[in-house]
């Protein structure tokens, strides 16, 4: 499940200039070295509470985009550029975001897909949408 999806989504934040949040989980931390081969530290930012740091984030002023299926989702080729400060939140492969925290996302991204799998693993899902609110897509 999580195998190296971290520490390639954290080369992926390195590539485009994000910062890569990550939940108080044991498993976190082995999960960000496999994959990761950037020779300088990334930009992690450790949260003892996402929900509450994506409250936090929200108030703040972020932009909380969710990459979810959802009936008013954009889709990601129509996805703009991020122009001001926004926090990307993915979900479980299987299970997608947790209902509580689809509460807090200002908007939705999904990326469409033409075989007969039912999601990306979190790290290519991540670094297209990106590649894409960075601009370089």
């Amino acid at each position: 499940m999580h195998g190296s999806n971290l520490g390639t989504l954290l080369r992926t934040c390195d590539a485009v200039g994000a910062c890569l949040a990550v939940p108080p989980f044991g498993w976190v931390d082995a999960a960000l070295a496999r994959g990761n081969t950037l020779r300088q530290p990334a930009c992690v930012h450790r949260v003892g509470s996402p929900l509450r740091w994506l409250d936090d984030e929200r108030r703040a002023g972020s932009a909380i985009l969710g990459v979810e299926l959802a009936d008013e989702a954009i889709r990601l080729a129509d996805l703009p550029v991020a122009r001001r400060r926004t926090v990307m939140v993915l979900g479980h492969e299987a299970t997608g975001i947790p209902p509580e925290a689809l509460d807090l996302l200002d908007s939705a991204v999904e990326i469409p897909m033409v075989g007969t799998g039912s999601s990306l693993n979190v790290a290519v899902a991540g670094s297209l949408v990106l590649y894409k609110l960075a601009g370089l897509l």
